[in-house]
């Protein structure tokens, strides 16, 4: 049987609500802690499927909950190298496109057997907790900033 590799495209969902910042700790590595994102399927044409199917898988959220926004950005990074046998050999980089799921207030979320935990924090901390350069840039420059008092 062929060995089927990841596609180097992804998506990365940033949500949010109410000045709060929706973080997933990583089951396959405790310390790192990162927003909903995933590979696109070899069958997926459109990010915004994969956004929607990612939404759904990670966090048990549905469009009904919130809105998603295309932030009509995509940025490439350098695959984590422990990672790198779940791509073709000689891919070292990977596509990431940009979306944001607005909701009105923060919700109870549903992990997938990939996560461990969940937490909802203001985006400086968020900031300060994600450990992708591509994640805490897109909280950084497409997560609202909370309202002054």
């Amino acid at each position: 049987m062929e060995r089927v590799y990841k596609r180097p495209e992804s998506v990365l969902v940033l949500i949010y609500a109410q000045n709060q910042v929706l973080l997933l700790q990583r089951r396959d590595d405790p310390l790192f802690w990162q927003s909903v994102t995933g590979s696109m399927l070899p069958a997926e044409t459109e990010p915004r499927v994969s956004a929607i199917r990612e939404l759904l898988e990670e966090t048990g959220l549905t469009m009904a909950q919130g809105q998603m926004h295309d932030c009509e950005y995509s940025a490439w990074f350098d695959i984590y190298p422990h990672w790198l046998f779940r791509y073709a050999p000689g891919t070292t980089r990977n596509l990431e496109h940009i979306f944001c799921f607005e909701m009105a207030t923060p919700a109870a979320i549903t992990l997938s057997d990939e996560h461990l935990d969940y937490c909802w924090i203001t985006k400086d901390k968020a900031v300060q907790k994600v450990i992708s350069d591509t994640n805490r840039d897109a909280i950084l420059r497409f997560v609202p900033s909370s309202p002054l008092p």
